[in-house]
């Protein structure tokens, strides 16, 4: 038996032998701890390039009768990525679902730790690594207001109580939409309140420097890895280290 997240008791094999992932930062962090035990992702679980599991749609709407074919011990999930009746559904079927809820970087390092140790893995060398990355980012010198698109038509962006946020925050970035009911509003770009920074990712939308840095104009934009600055798991080692200047445009 294990505590999930969001206090849930998930009653887990004390060996466990077949995990499926229905969320891209934790396939990588369980692929990175132990190769093997991952017997199905999403179609949007692109990191390890060679992973090779059978594929189970997306994580808003995952092939809940594939997955049960695939007899997991366990599938590990996350709060914001997956939806509940999906994740209802999965445990009705008696599949373990263990449900992370990563909001910080300080959540990251503590709940990967636990979701892995779920998976019954030894707490794995990369962890460390990433946690000792982010704990030798110095502190930043100047703070800087920015508006994080993730989509447009409709815009799109980060708001309010997001891993993206606190990431951005330890690195001198403070989200203008931070205070925003929604965690990812709907905004007009000529309605932002006063910002001095565009951070646009590569990912879900796809923005490059002739789409997107066009709609804030007077600002400097920002492209940077859309897996940098939204994954937590094995890319928060890189995201230390490449971010702060990718940042400081």
């Amino acid at each position: 038996m294990a505590l999930d997240d969001l206090g849930t008791d998930v009653d887990i094999p004390d060996t466990v032998k077949r995990v499926v992932s229905i969320v891209p930062s934790l396939t990588e962090a369980v692929a990175a701890s132990a190769p093997g035990l991952l017997v199905g992702a999403t179609d949007w679980c692109t990191h390890p390039a060679d992973l090779d599991v059978p594929r189970i749609r997306g994580t808003k709407n995952p092939d809940v009768e594939a997955i049960v074919a695939l007899r997991p011990d366990l599938v590990v999930a996350n709060q914001e990525e997956n939806r509940v009746p999906d994740l209802d559904a999965l445990r009705a079927a008696g599949v373990p679902v263990y449900v992370t809820d990563i909001r910080t970087l300080d959540d990251a390092f503590g709940s990967l730790a636990r979701m892995l140790a779920a998976c019954r893995l030894d707490r794995p060398a990369w962890l460390d690594e990433a946690e000792a990355a982010w704990a030798a980012v110095p502190e930043p010198a100047r703070r800087r207001r920015a508006v994080v698109p993730i989509w447009r038509r409709p815009w799109m962006a980060v708001g309010s109580d997001t891993f993206t946020g606190a990431l951005l925050a330890r690195l001198g970035v403070d989200n203008v939409l931070g205070d925003d009911p929604e965690r990812y509003p709907r905004f007009d770009p000529a309605a932002l309140p006063p910002h001095d920074l565009a951070v646009l990712p590569d990912e879900p939308y796809l923005f490059t420097a002739d789409d997107g840095p066009e709609a804030f104009p007077g600002v400097p934009s920002a492209l940077v890895s859309g897996r940098l600055l939204t994954w937590y798991g094995p890319s928060l080692t890189e995201a230390a280290r490449v971010l702060p200047g990718a940042l400081d445009v």
